[in-house]
């Protein structure tokens, strides 16, 4: 009896293995669980569209109210959600152990967030945009009002729902088809910290747009003016964290992503708007269903050689080769580029190149050790709009020649070798001459 059961259990261990590696295979950069947190649960069923996307795609929602008071983001040091939305621009302040500490720590351990905002944006919203690198309008009241790009369905109104078409060009943000229609904007505007690079506008107010208040009239100047007006913005974090910022709740409200739209002093007319395929891209880039690169199978060799050496030895021909995937949404696939570059440095790089790619994910280039020993490093630092950085590091050290490794004749020394044997010989020819001379 007892052989059988060990067969049983080594065929069952074989077979979790195998579906364990399997499983591993298809494995995204990033976990599926996302915590909602809305102001209003109502908020569930009119957005219930945006939210039916991501649970199309696989993402598992859990929805809670922001002021929830057994809200949690982490528990025993481990967080317990991979991505955030918040659709509670009004709230004061979150529910349990969360604030804007806890929301901005959650990004620094690389994870990522949508946040939607209205008029009615609270301070602690507010706070968390400008930690993220966007600064909303001052005046609470005010609301991005344009007076020429409006969608004609408010020609009799005030003009703030904005039919907006100015999308950054980025095939890995915004999709690889084009989004035709202009995507409805009803919400507050802000503008990106010139002081921060990891900044990118999305979605931007045309030149005929500001923000002020649409019940009064303006006294003076207002602070935010056409292109400079973000209408919907993303930032990528150095650890890859990714965030996009909302100025409009109903951006993703099913009457938006449903609605059609014609652009006032235009005779074209959409049936749909833009913004389903505009939230559902962007959702897709935010949670990195697109756009993240890994890179694996690191290796360098002497030509000719296949095992990594402990060291190289100055003007040794060598071999680096990398293998980098990225993500399509369902499985990894090999990424395709020409401007990936080795360097190898040292204080500075000694060698900078270009690497050829079999279009096969594998990159590989071959140099030549510089005539300097120290310790030098592999580097590939590859940086792309709408991509993860891919940042490889690898210390190496170089050392010279060995006593018994020179040549045994340097043809650079031939003529100190004709001048020490010409020398010798003029002194034989004299010492034999003085000697024997009468």
């Amino acid at each position: 009896m007892a052989a059988p059961r060990v067969l049983l259990l080594l065929a069952a261990a074989a077979l979790l293995s195998v579906s364990s590696l399997g499983d591993a295979s298809g494995d995204g950069p990033r976990g599926r669980k996302l915590l909602v947190l809305v102001d209003d649960l109502a908020v569930r069923s009119s957005h219930s569209a945006f939210f039916g996307s991501l649970q199309a795609r696989g993402l598992d929602l859990e929805f809670r109210l922001a002021d929830d008071p057994k809200l949690s983001l982490h528990r025993y040091g481990q967080y317990l959600y991979d991505g955030l939305v918040l659709f509670a621009p009004s709230t004061p302040r979150f529910g349990g152990s969360v604030d804007q500490n806890a929301v901005l720590e959650f990004i620094d351990a690389g994870h990522d967030m949508i946040l939607a905002a209205d008029h009615s944006a609270s301070d602690l919203i507010r706070g968390i945009a400008t930690e993220c690198g966007v600064d909303f309008d001052e005046d609470p009241e005010a609301m991005v009002i344009d007076h020429i790009n409006y969608a004609s369905t408010e020609s009799e109104g005030d003009h703030t729902l904005i039919a907006g078409d100015d999308l950054i060009q980025s095939d890995v943000i915004l999709g690889s088809k084009k989004i035709e229609a202009p995507v409805l904007f009803r919400g507050i505007g802000h503008a990106a910290n010139p002081s921060n690079s990891l900044v990118l506008k999305v979605l931007s107010a045309s030149p005929s747009a500001y923000s002020a208040n649409p019940g009064t009239k303006l006294a003076s100047v207002p602070s935010l003016t056409g292109s400079a007006i973000s209408l919907v913005s993303v930032m990528q974090a150095r650890n890859n964290a990714r965030v996009l910022i909302s100025g409009s709740l109903d951006l993703f409200s099913n009457r938006f992503l449903k609605s059609g739209v014609q652009k006032a002093g235009s005779k074209m007319s959409h049936d749909k708007a833009g913004n389903e395929q505009f939230v559902t891209e962007t959702s897709k880039w935010v949670f990195h269903e697109r756009g993240h690169l890994k890179a694996v199978n690191v290796r360098h060799h002497k030509v000719g050689e296949t095992d990594e050496p402990s060291m190289y030895r100055i003007n040794d021909d060598l071999e680096y080769s990398v293998e980098i995937y990225g993500w399509s949404g369902t499985s990894w696939k090999p990424y395709v580029a020409d401007d990936v570059q080795i360097q190898f440095f040292m204080m500075s790089p000694y060698v900078l190149k270009n690497m050829s790619t079999d279009k096969t994910a594998l990159y590989s280039a071959s140099f030549k050790v510089p005539d300097v020993y120290g310790v030098f490093q592999f580097k590939v630092e590859y940086q792309r709009l709408g991509y993860t950085g891919v940042s490889l590091a690898k210390q190496i050290p170089v050392r010279p020649y060995r006593h018994d490794e020179y040549e045994r004749f340097i043809t650079s020394a031939f003529p100190y070798y004709a001048a020490s044997f010409s020398t010798m010989g003029a002194f034989f020819i004299f010492s034999v001459a003085y000697l024997y001379h009468k």
